[in-house]
């Protein structure tokens, strides 16, 4: 009998996920990551966030099992047939975003993200920001609770809470997205091609002060950020047949 695929089972503290993780290592044994063929991510969405960052320079796909809450990036949980199911898996290639922001202490923080790249205030006061796109102004002033950049695997996330649009992930689009603006009045943002180069710009950063996350990996308070896809990197994602994340954005519009 052909041996089955080398697995590396990672879990999330919560003990439903370590609870599975002894079940499924013992059915099936425990490779280290760098050696595997596959890479078992046990628990949520925001595991699987991390696992995938952890991940991205060993090439080797993360299949999800929902040990979590939502679980939009993962499939049902089950001990047996797992190997069945990897073979019969369906790949996504995703691209992260690429975060570069410039700090209030003059510091520069590059951040990946594979869901989002998000502004926030970070006072009390609403936060102005300047937007421009490959370089050029496109609006001088955004009064706001913060905006985001979103992939098409995030759009779901963050994003969609925003009211942004859910994007195919085909599509090769970015969602631009407002939070709570206030000028322009109710502006819910924008949709720009995959290679486009994003730059906010943080207007009276002392009296205003605005924070960017990455994933929620914050940067800290800044004054500038660009965000720009980074198809040099491809975390490969397996879902099981019928749904993976095309199926899921879809579906997810007609809830």
């Amino acid at each position: 009998m052909a041996a089955g695929p080398k697995l590396a089972f990672m879990a999330s503290e919560v003990v439903s996920a370590q609870e599975a993780l002894g079940r499924l290592t013992e059915r099936y044994g425990q490779s280290a990551p760098e050696s595997a063929d596959v890479i078992v991510a046990l628990g949520g969405d925001g595991f699987m966030l991390q696992t995938l960052h952890a991940t991205q320079a060993l090439d080797v796909p993360v299949y999800g099992m929902n040990r979590g809450t939502v679980g939009f990036l993962m499939n049902e949980f089950a001990v047996e047939g797992l190997e069945e199911r990897l073979g019969d898996a369906e790949l996504e290639v995703i691209n992260p975003l690429r975060m570069r922001a410039t700090t209030v202490t003059g510091d520069e923080v590059e951040k990946l993200a594979i869901n989002e790249v998000s502004l926030l205030r970070a006072g009390p006061q609403a936060a102005k920001l300047a937007i421009s796109v490959d370089g050029r102004r496109r609006m001088a002033e955004l009064v706001c609770d913060g905006a985001l950049i979103a992939t098409p695997a995030g759009s779901t996330a963050y994003n969609y809470s925003a009211h942004g649009p859910i994007l195919p992930i085909g599509s090769d689009v970015l969602t631009l997205t407002a939070i709570a603006a206030f000028r322009p009045r109710r502006w819910r943002g924008a949709l720009l091609p995959k290679q486009a180069s994003v730059r906010f710009d943080v207007l009276e950063p002392d009296k205003r002060p605005v924070m960017a996350d990455a994933d929620s990996r914050s940067a800290g308070q800044v004054t500038s950020v660009v965000v720009e896809s980074a198809t040099d990197i491809r975390h490969k994602v397996l879902f099981d047949p019928g749904h993976g994340l095309e199926e899921r954005l879809i579906r997810e519009q007609f809830v």
